[in-house]
């Protein structure tokens, strides 16, 4: 359980994207990962290991080796944003008694998920200290909102159904009307120590305050709110970190934004990969052509979650193709590319598994069921290469608290870390050789 328990703790100081991104920063300065800055020159040296942020809420980290017979990159992309609610500008709404937060949904979430229980926000503020604009972390450590039901005695049909209404159904309560307009800037103003009027922005988000647990009469099972895609995330990390016979330029790459399509700056639309890449190209004196080859041999692995076979509806997933809690990793497939899954990149994965001696299983949704997506196809558009989508089988996802099995993470890290210490070697246009 030591992994499961490493990861639960991660989970539980990851509030916000900003705070996973932290979180991750905390792993790699532990493991001697230097920071590089985008506006700075970079210069890299063989052996060394660092890493690079985009807005505090994507991170890249990348490992040099003293000799690099085959130069490629062996990528693992996840991401660290999770479904939620952000808080708006002007946040207080006042009325019947009460003082609620105006908040938005913030990807797909499954909305009655969020009623009845605590809630607290965590984020980041922007303040004016002088003449200068600061950025500071928040987390609002304490029961702090509440997403109250209706009665069924007011509501009869509830258990027939109901579709929430983001507007009116899903606002949070903060307190009674006694408070103050600027009650809420005052408070991320206590925790900044800054005055409430020089706050001039926020990025501040809703999260389930409802402890990590493991759980099942064997202990089988792990839930905690954020495991779709911070599971990944942790343990990509930890893989980077634990391996320690590199051959090539290891890479892991964490986005931001791929809950709401990855069109952002730090997504994985962007150019962040693309542009990392390249500066490890150049700082090690690697001429324009080199970088193309360079890209043609080099793999990436997508890691983000699959759905598990439901208790109680496994109809709802393809009899063959589905997925089990705690039977191995899963290698998803979409014929319309929702996954970038071939059966090339796919054989690759498969060849890793059985050398880890890991299990793993073949998911793809029912053909009259439009299944998820994930990053790896939107990488792709910026840095074209093989990529196969890989994920831990989950219930509940984009609930505001989710389960998965107590032993997959275990199967993940083993393969991820096996396949940092590989060389992957493409020969021709459709042979790899893994050394």
């Amino acid at each position: 359980m030591e992994n499961t328990n490493k990861l639960l703790t991660f989970i539980s100081n990851s509030h916000s994207t900003f705070h996973a991104v932290a979180q991750l920063e905390k792993m790699l300065q532990a493991a001697e990962f230097r920071q590089l800055h985008e506006q700075d020159r970079w210069e890299l040296a063989k052996g060394r290991k660092y890493y690079v942020k985009r807005n505090n809420s994507s991170i890249i980290a990348f490992v040099i080796p003293e000799d690099i017979t085959n130069y490629h990159y062996q990528i693992c992309a996840s991401h660290s944003d999770s479904p939620t609610f952000k808080i708006k500008d002007k946040p207080q709404l006042k009325g019947n008694g009460y003082v609620s937060l105006n908040v938005e949904g913030y990807g797909g979430m499954i909305d009655y998920s969020w009623l009845d229980r605590p809630l607290s926000v965590a984020g980041r503020i922007v303040f004016k200290q002088g003449d200068k604009l600061v950025s500071k972390l928040i987390d609002i450590d304490r029961d702090l909102l509440m997403i109250p039901s209706v009665a069924i005695h007011m509501e009869r049909d509830i258990n027939n159904g109901k579709k929430f209404n983001h507007q009116v159904d899903l606002l949070p309560v903060l307190g009674d009307d006694s408070l103050k307009e600027d009650s809420f800037y005052q408070l991320l103003a206590k925790e900044a120590g800054c005055g409430a009027e020089d706050i001039l922005g926020f990025d501040m988000y809703l999260y389930n305050r409802t402890k990590a647990c493991v759980w099942g009469l064997n202990d089988e099972y792990i839930a905690c709110p954020k495991l779709d895609n911070l599971q990944n995330a942790f343990l990509s990390t930890s893989a980077l970190i634990a391996a320690k016979e590199a051959k090539t330029i290891n890479v892991m790459a964490c986005f931001d934004n791929e809950e709401v399509g990855s069109l952002t700056m730090q997504g994985a639309a962007s150019t962040f990969l693309h542009d990392c890449l390249i500066r490890i190209n150049d700082s090690l004196g690697y001429d324009n052509a080199a970088y193309y080859q360079a890209i043609s041999r080099s793999f990436m692995i997508s890691m983000d979650n699959a759905h598990a076979v439901h208790p109680n509806h496994p109809e709802k997933t393809d009899k063959e193709n589905c997925a089990h809690i705690n039977k191995g990793i899963v290698i998803k497939n979409n014929a319309n590319q929702s996954y970038t899954t071939s059966a090339i990149s796919g054989a690759i994965f498969k060849a890793l598994c059985k050398e880890a001696e890991v299990p793993y299983q073949a998911f793809a949704n029912r053909s009259d069921m439009r299944g998820g997506s994930t990053l790896g196809n939107i990488s792709n558009a910026q840095v074209s290469l093989h990529c196969v989508d890989v994920g831990i089988a989950q219930l509940a996802m984009h609930s505001s608290y989710e389960c998965a099995g107590a032993k997959d993470s275990d199967h993940m890290l083993k393969v991820i870390t096996l396949y940092y210490n590989s060389e992957l070697q493409l020969n021709g246009s459709d042979e790899f050789v893994i050394r």
